[in-house]
């Protein structure tokens, strides 16, 4: 396996991760950029004084936008890896197959190449059995605080403005904006998973592993 490394490039070996790193860094900084403008633009229209855009990175309005969107993938994330264990989806190439035994159940058994974890055995191994719901259910809880956070901040800032009193986290918890922030994005990853997950039974994407062969019939489940 090692050999085998070798005969790639680092570029090739790792295209997949670092073009979409890549990605969210220059879509994260044009959502800062873009976003430092708007909240500019609200506050010009309210007589408040334009901003710098290192204080914009500090205000709520970019930590609300920010972990509102890491929120709802994070969930996704987390439900889509704890779902797919015990439930199936019959024709579907994310789901497993029906009946018979699939690789991933298998029990682990430690070996040179086995991660450490694996090695080490007992309380440490079970946990590396489950880390990956473990993680991402972590960061969406830290998200979903975030958020929270970002948004309460921000609607404080608005009630300013307006010459109102602010609010505090509790109450602005009992108020409807806050929500609608969460289950719009919510909606919208849990219409993703649906799509991918009903889609994949009847069509095709030759080469791409998210696909079945593009021969297999409707009914095949798994990739």
């Amino acid at each position: 396996m090692g050999q085998a490394n070798k005969q790639h490039s680092f570029l090739y070996r790792n295209g997949l991760g670092l073009l979409f790193v890549a990605l969210f860094i220059i879509t994260l900084g044009a959502q800062a950029v873009t976003g430092w403008h708007e909240h500019n633009s609200e506050l010009e229209q309210e007589q408040a004084a334009a901003i710098t855009f290192l204080s914009y990175l500090q205000t709520g309005h970019f930590i609300s936008a920010t972990f509102e969107n890491f929120e709802s993938e994070f969930l996704q994330m987390a439900l889509y890896v704890i779902l797919t264990v015990g439930l199936r989806q019959q024709g579907s190439a994310e789901s497993k197959s029906l009946d018979e035994p699939e690789e991933v159940d298998r029990e682990p058994k430690p070996g040179p190449d086995a991660p450490w974890p694996v090695r080490k055995g007992g309380f440490i191994l079970k946990l590396y059995e489950n880390s990956l719901s473990l993680v991402f259910g972590i960061l969406f809880i830290i998200s979903w605080g975030l958020h929270l956070y970002g948004s309460w901040v921000d609607h404080n800032e608005q009630q300013v403005l307006l010459g109102k009193a602010k609010d505090s986290i509790g109450d602005y918890l009992l108020q409807a904006n806050f929500w609608f922030e969460t289950f719009q994005n919510w909606q919208s990853e849990f219409l993703s998973i649906a799509s991918i997950v009903i889609l994949t039974i009847f069509l095709r994407q030759k080469g791409s592993p998210e696909s079945k062969p593009v021969d297999a019939p409707n009914s095949e489940t798994g990739k």
